[in-house]
Protein backbone atom coordinates (compact mmCIF):
# COMPACT_ATOMS: atom_id res chain seq x y z
CA UNK A 1 0.00 0.00 0.00
CA UNK A 2 1.20 3.45 -0.35
CA UNK A 3 2.56 5.78 1.96
CA UNK A 4 0.73 8.68 3.28
CA UNK A 5 3.14 11.21 1.50
CA UNK A 6 2.12 9.27 -1.89
CA UNK A 7 -1.22 9.88 -0.95
CA UNK A 8 -0.90 13.54 0.04
CA UNK A 9 0.79 14.42 -3.08
CA UNK A 10 -1.76 12.61 -5.45
CA UNK A 11 -4.28 14.85 -3.59
CA UNK A 12 -2.14 18.02 -4.28
CA UNK A 13 -2.19 16.84 -7.92
CA UNK A 14 -6.07 15.65 -8.23
CA UNK A 15 -6.47 19.21 -7.67
CA UNK A 16 -4.48 20.62 -9.77
CA UNK A 17 -6.68 18.84 -12.64
CA UNK A 18 -9.13 21.54 -11.64
CA UNK A 19 -6.49 23.52 -13.71
CA UNK A 20 -6.57 21.48 -17.16
CA UNK A 21 -10.60 21.13 -16.45
CA UNK A 22 -10.67 25.01 -16.69
CA UNK A 23 -8.28 24.77 -19.51
CA UNK A 24 -10.88 22.76 -21.13
CA UNK A 25 -13.55 24.37 -20.05
CA UNK A 26 -12.32 27.83 -21.90
CA UNK A 27 -12.40 26.41 -25.38
CA UNK A 28 -16.22 25.89 -25.30
CA UNK A 29 -18.31 28.18 -27.52
CA UNK A 30 -19.99 31.39 -25.70
CA UNK A 31 -23.24 29.87 -26.16
CA UNK A 32 -22.26 26.76 -24.74
CA UNK A 33 -21.39 26.64 -20.80
CA UNK A 34 -19.91 23.90 -19.15
CA UNK A 35 -23.07 22.58 -18.16
CA UNK A 36 -24.98 22.43 -21.10
CA UNK A 37 -21.80 20.63 -22.66
CA UNK A 38 -22.68 18.32 -20.08
CA UNK A 39 -26.17 18.00 -20.62
CA UNK A 40 -25.28 17.44 -24.50
CA UNK A 41 -22.65 14.69 -23.56
CA UNK A 42 -24.45 12.59 -21.26
CA UNK A 43 -27.39 12.40 -23.64
CA UNK A 44 -24.80 11.52 -26.66
CA UNK A 45 -23.38 9.06 -24.24
CA UNK A 46 -26.18 7.47 -22.58
CA UNK A 47 -29.30 7.88 -25.06
CA UNK A 48 -32.79 9.69 -24.62
CA UNK A 49 -33.23 9.90 -21.13
CA UNK A 50 -36.11 11.28 -17.74
CA UNK A 51 -35.14 14.78 -16.47
CA UNK A 52 -34.53 12.82 -12.99
CA UNK A 53 -31.93 10.20 -14.44
CA UNK A 54 -29.88 13.17 -15.98
CA UNK A 55 -30.35 14.76 -12.72
CA UNK A 56 -28.92 12.12 -11.09
CA UNK A 57 -25.77 11.44 -13.73
CA UNK A 58 -24.97 15.19 -13.45
CA UNK A 59 -25.35 14.94 -10.02
CA UNK A 60 -27.03 18.36 -8.81
CA UNK A 61 -30.62 18.89 -8.27
CA UNK A 62 -33.63 19.15 -10.23
CA UNK A 63 -33.24 22.97 -10.65
CA UNK A 64 -29.83 23.04 -11.86
CA UNK A 65 -30.78 20.47 -14.20
CA UNK A 66 -33.58 22.35 -15.08
CA UNK A 67 -31.87 25.64 -15.90
CA UNK A 68 -29.67 23.59 -18.13
CA UNK A 69 -32.04 22.05 -19.69
CA UNK A 70 -33.75 24.99 -20.79
CA UNK A 71 -30.66 26.48 -21.91
CA UNK A 72 -29.86 23.54 -24.62
CA UNK A 73 -33.61 23.46 -25.44
CA UNK A 74 -33.65 26.99 -26.32
CA UNK A 75 -31.16 26.31 -28.82
CA UNK A 76 -32.40 23.78 -30.49
CA UNK A 77 -30.37 21.09 -29.16
CA UNK A 78 -32.32 18.74 -27.16
CA UNK A 79 -36.46 18.13 -27.68
CA UNK A 80 -38.45 17.19 -24.65
CA UNK A 81 -41.26 14.09 -25.79
CA UNK A 82 -44.30 13.29 -23.13
CA UNK A 83 -43.03 10.06 -21.79
CA UNK A 84 -45.20 7.29 -22.57
CA UNK A 85 -44.90 5.16 -19.48
CA UNK A 86 -45.63 8.62 -17.19
CA UNK A 87 -47.45 11.80 -18.75
CA UNK A 88 -46.11 13.79 -16.35
CA UNK A 89 -42.31 13.24 -17.27
CA UNK A 90 -40.53 14.12 -20.06
CA UNK A 91 -37.71 12.21 -22.38
CA UNK A 92 -34.78 14.11 -23.46
CA UNK A 93 -33.84 13.70 -26.93
CA UNK A 94 -30.91 15.12 -29.02
CA UNK A 95 -31.62 16.88 -32.05
CA UNK A 96 -29.82 17.13 -35.05
CA UNK A 97 -28.40 20.45 -34.53
CA UNK A 98 -27.84 19.24 -30.35
CA UNK A 99 -25.82 16.03 -32.42
CA UNK A 100 -23.66 18.78 -34.50
CA UNK A 101 -22.99 20.67 -31.29
CA UNK A 102 -22.01 17.68 -29.58
CA UNK A 103 -19.57 16.42 -32.70
CA UNK A 104 -17.80 20.15 -32.23
CA UNK A 105 -17.57 20.19 -28.48
CA UNK A 106 -15.65 16.74 -29.35
CA UNK A 107 -13.89 17.99 -32.40
CA UNK A 108 -12.56 21.10 -29.57
CA UNK A 109 -11.44 18.94 -26.56
CA UNK A 110 -9.77 16.40 -28.71
CA UNK A 111 -8.14 19.30 -30.68
CA UNK A 112 -6.89 20.36 -28.08
CA UNK A 113 -5.83 17.22 -25.74
CA UNK A 114 -3.60 16.70 -28.83
CA UNK A 115 -2.14 19.80 -28.95
CA UNK A 116 -1.36 19.47 -24.75
CA UNK A 117 -0.32 16.17 -25.30
CA UNK A 118 1.67 16.86 -28.44
CA UNK A 119 4.71 15.20 -26.26
CA UNK A 120 3.14 12.41 -24.83
CA UNK A 121 3.96 9.11 -26.68
CA UNK A 122 1.19 6.97 -27.15
CA UNK A 123 2.06 4.42 -24.86
CA UNK A 124 2.39 7.45 -21.89
CA UNK A 125 -1.35 8.56 -23.20
CA UNK A 126 -2.56 5.14 -23.01
CA UNK A 127 -1.20 4.60 -20.22
CA UNK A 128 -3.34 7.93 -18.64
CA UNK A 129 -6.60 7.03 -19.72
CA UNK A 130 -5.95 3.14 -17.97
CA UNK A 131 -5.15 4.88 -14.50
CA UNK A 132 -7.66 7.50 -14.71
CA UNK A 133 -10.06 4.77 -15.32
CA UNK A 134 -8.53 2.56 -12.63
CA UNK A 135 -8.79 5.54 -10.40
CA UNK A 136 -12.47 6.22 -11.13
CA UNK A 137 -13.66 2.23 -10.65
CA UNK A 138 -11.96 2.94 -7.30
CA UNK A 139 -14.20 5.01 -6.15
CA UNK A 140 -17.22 3.52 -8.04
CA UNK A 141 -20.73 5.73 -8.01
CA UNK A 142 -19.73 9.02 -6.75
CA UNK A 143 -23.00 10.15 -7.14
CA UNK A 144 -24.75 7.94 -4.59
CA UNK A 145 -22.27 7.87 -1.71
CA UNK A 146 -22.10 10.78 1.22
CA UNK A 147 -18.59 12.21 2.23
CA UNK A 148 -17.47 10.83 5.41
CA UNK A 149 -15.48 13.22 7.47
CA UNK A 150 -12.24 11.90 8.08
CA UNK A 151 -12.27 11.19 11.56
CA UNK A 152 -15.42 8.67 10.48
CA UNK A 153 -13.61 6.98 8.80
CA UNK A 154 -12.12 3.83 10.63
CA UNK A 155 -7.90 4.28 10.36
CA UNK A 156 -6.32 1.20 8.50
CA UNK A 157 -5.45 -2.31 10.81
CA UNK A 158 -1.67 -2.48 11.10
CA UNK A 159 -0.75 -5.65 12.36
CA UNK A 160 1.74 -5.25 15.04
CA UNK A 161 4.27 -7.59 15.29
CA UNK A 162 6.12 -9.32 18.40
CA UNK A 163 9.90 -8.45 18.44
CA UNK A 164 12.36 -10.67 20.25
CA UNK A 165 15.85 -10.14 22.08
CA UNK A 166 16.73 -11.34 19.08
CA UNK A 167 15.44 -9.55 16.25
CA UNK A 168 16.30 -6.26 17.85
Amino acid sequence: MAEQAQFEELARQLSAVGAVKRDLGRMLPPHCPAGSAAVLTLLGRHGDMRMSKLAELLAVDMSVTSRHVAHVAARGWIERHPDPADKRSRILRLTPAGLEQLHELSRRTTHLLAERLADWTDDEVAQLIRLMNRLRESFGDCRATQFRHPASVPAPVVEETTRTPAST
